[in-house]
């Protein structure tokens, strides 16, 4: 059975999601392509290498993920989540937007409130 465009894009972004956050990056690079664009109030990044590098730290200060709402098309997917974390921050409300080519993530929009966040950005970059 042939999976519809919908179900490839939904195969990759959960695949990557869940693979992300259990810090299985060999996992979740195989759902990225090239040429490959990463958002964030934090980071704008066009290498996925370093990007996935910054995983397995960012995941050492999660306690729990829970996903409120996913959405999915041809070529792109939204999902909306909440992060838990060890950190003064606490719960992060989260959306993340991915757009896909030939069945690949090749762009991550990452949206977030990134104030909670600004006391730690020291010990966050490298």
């Amino acid at each position: 059975m042939t999976l519809s465009a919908q179900d490839q894009t939904r195969q990759a972004v959960r695949g990557y999601h869940e693979a992300r956050f259990r810090g299985d990056v060999p996992a979740a690079a195989a759902h990225l392509g090239e040429p490959f664009r990463f958002e964030s109030p934090f980071i704008d990044s066009t290498d996925r290498t370093g990007h996935l590098a910054t995983l397995p730290g960012f995941v050492s200060i999660v306690t729990g993920v829970e996903l409120i709402s996913e959405l999915y098309g041809e070529t792109e997917a939204t999902l909306v989540y909440d992060v838990h974390t060890a950190t003064p921050a606490g719960t992060q409300r989260t959306a993340e937007h991915f757009r896909l080519a030939s069945g690949k993530i090749v762009a991550i929009m990452l949206l977030f409130d990134a104030s909670p966040w600004q006391s730690m950005k020291a010990q966050i970059d490298p």
